[in-house]
């Protein structure tokens, strides 16, 4: 290619025609010849005459440099111009196109993947194979080496992962054969990059892009001085740069929205900066991330678990300090533990309950007033924490004595248990290690902590499973046991160090924060996760966003600790029996560099230029400038008369549609944008009349009994309801407009291509605007919903990026099973799988004497199955069924189900619950036959 200036040429050897452009222009000046002069007198008698037909004595000047113009065009319009160019030399043998796909791409991964495929069309066109790789995924085995060309339709289902490659060197060098190498670099210092390019190195030539933008991060929230205290680090320090760092969390009515904000500015030279937020407690609490604004990237993120918030605790104690023995009083100890990681509240019982605590804890508080007793019971039974402390008070009580008391979890001995005492020990006793199940379980016990006295507990069938810590003989040390919502806690030793040393030892404040009485300041350590099992909740993609981890594995609390990011241990919100964890990207020793690369690599931006053809319009000029120029000459013939006129007309027509049809733009200017029309007829088709429409998946048999499927769901919506469905259409997530079809059936096969973010834009907003999917994975007959089926995992895997409400399953009063049939059971072709809806609201409850719950005005976005609803459905061109359903009348009324579950669910998209009106409440009470 001959590159001039922003002009390039593909054959510019073509360009030695224009050489030619002056012999031209003496042969056009030649013809026609001139004619001879002759004097002649009769031709006095012609004056006045004018001849219909004139010609030119010599051609204009003008007319002459239009035709080298146009020939001028045509030949540099076959030199194949290109308007900016790549300058680069073709290269030979596989191109390997190397993402490091990490958190640090996300920021601009849609100019990463612009580069990739700017790479692969130059590989393309220079007739080598290509591969790509993201190093946080990398393929088994050799390098999957085909025609760049089979790459374009996988390029949008590559996605960044949030944690640094595992083993990237180990995988470099284990690479065999020769290939060059771009490499789409994050642009931050890593310790596994070296090794990774030597070896790339050996295999051949490298280059690297990198993108010009900063990359920032966010470390974990610290609880400091009463205040917030956050670090952003950046990757590049020249020059300072501003940013804004918000706090997300829900509102009191549980919408996500920003609760505050603190502006930070990083100075010249300066890699990070310290952010704080004063919040009140209240606000504090509702944290549940910190973000740096304007930066779409894990990094940016970091999420809050325990270890921020503090919890408000009550303390109640059974009797009065003693004036000068406040090693004595009940709460001291207490209170040195919790004063530095939670808000303690003072007030008595009533007060308290009012406040809503976390917890509430009673020392050595033995009997309550029944209506405070009836008020704590409703407290705890809604989701608190009550914790109790004996001592004297409580073992001379009657309190849980015959009967257990709702307050207390085990029945209680009279008296107590000491050293020297009628039930005495020989020996103050020491704890035994605690047992798998406990909360405690991990926990180090001291060898120096001695229990001296105790309250016993009688023994019960359920004494075994409430005990979740005892001593070396036996006996529980501390119960539990759940009530409603909350449980109920009880040390069977006292609050200070008058029966046991447990109060002054570290492990005290251990069990404490394992009860979620209070929550430590600093992430736990493995010895204290130790024998506990932890599940992700909520997952951090490589966005920024937080997603619902679905069925995870569980991690040990010791790998948990120790836990770095990575695919076993994604980041996101770990949960355990009572707390909560957080694994952010950013961790608190974490430091952000930049990438420096040998003097020998060259590094380039991931800037793309586009190069732009212009052959197309070089010709359409060429053929305008020669309409032009036989005009021109009709014109100087003289032949533009109204009888010549006519006679040219035709051949002019065809000139200009010769000159349209050209590329250019004024043939679209003329004939209008093709793709516009076919959208234009797509809309009218659409929106002419009810369609139900089906989502393309690639696979031609799919496709076809889908469409088959919404044929003959149509039909019997034309033949039982009002609704009088047009025929069936195919959409293509990527080209089509959704908000046209109030249904789309989305079939899941495991081979289907994911959709671009663009079509999960779009599809997000399909469903937020009142559309609805059905998706069918067709599996029923080998595997129940999500369970090990590859139809399943593919359905995960498409839905992740959707935004989806929670599901449930079926409920029996939800409107799909009455809107228009009365129905339990919602099979296909195969039965007995679970369907599943949008779950409904919290506080739709049953009311006595209706059949059914108030579900207001929603409309479930999403039903998801795997009956296989359109193979039931399916009917030929003569309206009869494509395959079998069962086996005789069995099967034919499960087909006859099967078609009213589609009306039903047709009916419910159209209608939406209006069928939940109690209004309706007579007439299905009839039906129901009650």
């Amino acid at each position: 290619m001959l590159v001039l200036g922003p002009l390039g040429f593909a054959a510019p050897w073509l360009l030695l025609g224009l050489a030619a452009l002056p012999v031209l222009w003496l042969i056009l000046r030649a013809i026609p010849p001139a004619p001879i002069r002759r004097r002649f007198p009769g031709v006095a008698l012609l004056l006045g005459l004018r001849d219909a037909e004139a010609q030119a004595d010599r051609t204009p000047w003008w007319l002459l440099a239009l035709r080298c113009l146009a020939v001028a065009a045509l030949i540099a319009g076959f030199a194949g111009p290109v308007l900016n160019p790549d300058p680069r030399e073709p290269g030979s043998g596989p191109l390997l196109v190397l993402l490091d796909g990490t958190w640090a791409d996300a920021r601009d991964w849609p100019a990463r993947l612009d580069r990739a495929t700017q790479a692969l069309a130059e590989a393309e066109r220079d007739g080598r194979t290509a591969a790509v790789v993201a190093l946080t995924d990398p393929p088994a085995g050799d390098l999957p080496f085909r025609a760049p060309r089979s790459w374009e339709g996988q390029l949008p289902g590559i996605a960044p992962q949030p944690w640094q490659p595992q083993d990237a060197p180990g995988w470099a060098q284990g690479l065999e054969g020769d290939f060059d190498t771009i490499w789409l670099s994050d642009g931050t210092a890593q310790d596994w990059r070296a090794p990774v390019l030597a070896a790339l190195q050996a295999r051949g030539e490298v280059r690297v892009f990198e993108s010009a933008r900063d990359v920032l991060g966010l470390a974990p929230a610290r609880f400091e001085d009463g205040a917030i205290a956050l670090t952003a680090l950046r990757a590049r320090t020249d020059g300072s740069r501003g940013i804004v760092v918000a706090a997300h969390g829900p509102d009191p009515n549980g919408i996500e929205r920003e609760l505050a904000h603190a502006d930070a500015l990083f100075e010249d030279g300066a890699g990070q900066v310290e952010v704080t937020l004063d919040l009140p407690p209240e606000l504090r609490n509702r944290v549940t991330r910190f973000e740096v604004e304007g930066v779409r990237s894990a990094g940016a993120v970091t999420l809050t678990d325990d270890t921020l918030k503090r919890r408000e605790v009550a303390l109640i104690a059974g009797r009065d300090d003693r004036e000068g023995l406040e090693l004595l009083a009940p709460t001291h100890y207490l209170e040195q533990a919790l004063a530095p990681v939670a808000d303690i509240l003072d007030g008595d019982l009533d007060e308290v309950i009012l406040a809503n605590p976390d917890a509430i804890v009673l020392a050595d508080v033995a009997t309550l007033p029944d209506a405070q007793a009836r008020a704590l019971a409703e407290w705890v039974a809604g989701g608190g924490l009550l914790v109790r402390f004996a001592g004297p008070r409580l073992a001379a009580s009657e309190v849980s004595r015959d009967t257990e008391d709702a307050l207390m979890p085990v029945r209680l001995r009279a008296g107590g248990r000491s050293v020297g005492g009628a039930m005495s020990w020989g020996e103050p006793k020491a704890l035994r290690a605690f047992r798998d199940g406990s909360p405690f379980a991990g926990l180090e016990v001291p060898d120096d902590v001695q229990v001296t006295a105790q309250v016993m507990a009688q023994p019960d069938p359920q004494l075994s499973e409430r005990t979740i810590a005892s001593l070396t003989d036996g006996t529980p040390l501390v119960t539990r046991k759940p009530l409603g919502e909350g449980q109920v806690v009880l040390f069977h030793v006292t609050a200070n160090a008058e029966w046991s040393s447990l109060p002054l030892s570290g492990l005290f404040v251990q069990m404490l924060e394992r009860l979620a009485v209070s929550t430590r300041a600093a992430r736990p350590e493995a010895a204290e996760l130790a024998g506990t099992t932890w599940r992700i909740s909520d997952r951090l993609t490589a966005f920024g966003r937080i997603e619902e981890a679905g069925n995870l594995p569980g991690v040990p609390g010791e790998t948990l600790a120790a836990a770095a990011p990575a695919p076993a241990t994604p980041p996101g919100l770990y949960a355990g029996e009572d707390r909560r964890v957080a694994l952010n990207v950013i961790g608190p020793d974490t430091a952000l560099a930049p990438a420096v690369w040998p003097a020998g690599v060259p590094v380039e931006g991931l800037a793309v230029t586009r190069e732009r053809p212009l052959k197309g319009w070089l010709l359409a000029l060429a053929a305008a400038l020669l309409a032009v120029d036989a005009i021109a000459s009709l014109w100087i013939g003289g032949r533009l008369s109204r009888g010549g006129a006519m006679r040219v007309a035709p051949m002019l027509a065809m000139a200009l549609g010769l000159a349209l049809a050209l590329p250019g733009g004024t043939a679209r200017a003329q004939q209008g944008d093709p793709q516009a029309e076919t959208d234009e007829a797509f809309a009218l088709a659409a929106t002419s009349e009810t369609v139900l429409a089906h989502v393309l998946t690639g696979n031609a048999e799919i496709d076809r009994i889908a469409e088959a499927g919404l044929r003959g769901l149509g039909d019997a919506l034309f033949a039982r309801t009002a609704v009088e469905p047009a025929d069936p259409m195919g959409i293509d997530l990527e080209r089509d407009e959704l908000a046209f079809f109030p249904f789309l059936y989305w079939p899941v096969s495991p081979d289907q291509a994911q959709p671009s973010d663009a079509a999960y834009a779009r599809l997000n907003a399909y469903l937020r605007s009142g559309g609805m999917i059905l998706f069918d994975t067709r599996d029923a007959d080998v595997a129940r919903f999500g369970q090990g089926s590859p139809a399943g995992r593919k359905l995960q895997e498409l839905a992740r990026p959707l935004d989806i409400p929670p599901l449930e399953p079926v409920p029996e009063d939800h409107v799909l099973t009455r809107t228009f049939y009365l129905l339990q059971d919602f099979p296909g072709r195969f039965a007995g799988n679970d369907v599943w809806v949008e779950a409904a609201p919290p506080d739709a409850e049953a009311v006595e004497g209706m059949p059914f719950r108030d579900l207001n005005d929603n409309v479930t976005p999403v039903v998801i199955g795997g009956n296989d609803w359109a193979a039931a459905w399916a009917v030929d061109e003569n309206r009869r069924p494509l395959f079998p359903v069962g086996r005789g009348f069995g099967g034919e009324r499960q087909r006859e189900i099967a078609y009213r579950f589609g009306v039903n669910l047709v009916m419910h998209v159209l209608t939406g619950n209006y069928k939940s009106d109690q209004v309706h409440v007579p007439a299905l009470l009839d039906r129901l036959g009650q």
